[in-house]
């Protein structure tokens, strides 16, 4: 027991970082510590985005017009527009499926082959065959049934101000939109990032999460509750390992 006492202190000591034991250790008594308010192209995961964008057209001066070529207004609007502008980007999903498959199949079959006279030649086979008019008889059946189905339905809404990243040479806008909010001893994470068209900015300054494009929609979080609701992480590392 005293050579077993370290192997599995070291042992542990090497699996806690791994399942976050340590973050959750260190909040025991207390709630989640919120992550701190950032610029989100500070992120160690952030990456600029490239998209397929059209050539490059020069635009030509034009002497006592009060309007410039590739403006989209006349009048300057309070819409998002360039990095560091914020837009509220309103995710509505409303989302059912309902999907039924099902199949049936029989199938039976029937072979009789015999050889009661052939030139004489039917004497000559092996003495266990008694009856040479039923040398084959072979029979089959198959019967399968199968049913399938699947139920989904998803409903979020949520509401939340992002930020421009980028503006990508087409004009179109990169943004990052990010919320935290903790209730007692549970703190909820909503995410949602995308590229937007300005065309697509409501005269609110909002934008839908259906018009944004590589839209990507997270909403979750970390806490006593979500915890409990979780398998442990030695049965989750069972479950990948165990063959069966």
């Amino acid at each position: 027991m005293n050579r077993l006492g370290p192997s599995i202190v070291l042992a542990l000591t090497l699996l806690l970082p791994g399942c976050g034991a340590l973050t959750r250790i260190s909040e025991v008594g207390r709630p989640p510590v919120m992550t701190p308010t950032a610029d989100p192209t500070r992120d160690p995961a952030w990456r600029p985005i490239s998209m397929p964008m059209p050539a490059r057209e020069e635009t030509p001066n034009e002497a006592n017009s009060l309007w410039r070529s590739g403006s989209r207004a006349f009048f300057k609007d309070q819409r998002a527009a360039m990095v560091g502008d914020i837009v509220t980007v309103l995710v509505n999903i409303n989302d059912n499926a309902n999907l039924k498959n099902v199949t049936s199949a029989n199938r039976n079959s029937a072979e009789t082959g015999g050889m009661p006279n052939f030139f004489g030649m039917e004497a000559l086979l092996p003495k266990n065959i008694v009856d040479p008019s039923k040398l084959l008889s072979v029979s089959s059946a198959n019967n399968n049934v199968g049913n399938g189905q699947i139920q989904r339905t998803e409903a979020v809404t949520l509401r939340l101000a992002g930020v421009v990243t980028q503006v990508l040479p087409n004009g179109n806008l990169v943004v990052a939109a990010r919320q935290e909010f903790r209730v007692n001893h549970e703190l909820r994470e909503l995410q949602v990032t995308g590229v937007i068209r300005p065309q697509d900015i409501a005269s609110n300054n909002t934008v839908l999460h259906d018009r944004m494009a590589e839209a990507r929609i997270a909403y979750g979080g970390r806490g006593q509750l979500t915890e409990v609701q979780s398998p442990r992480w030695g049965q989750q590392l069972m479950d990948i390992l165990m063959p069966f």
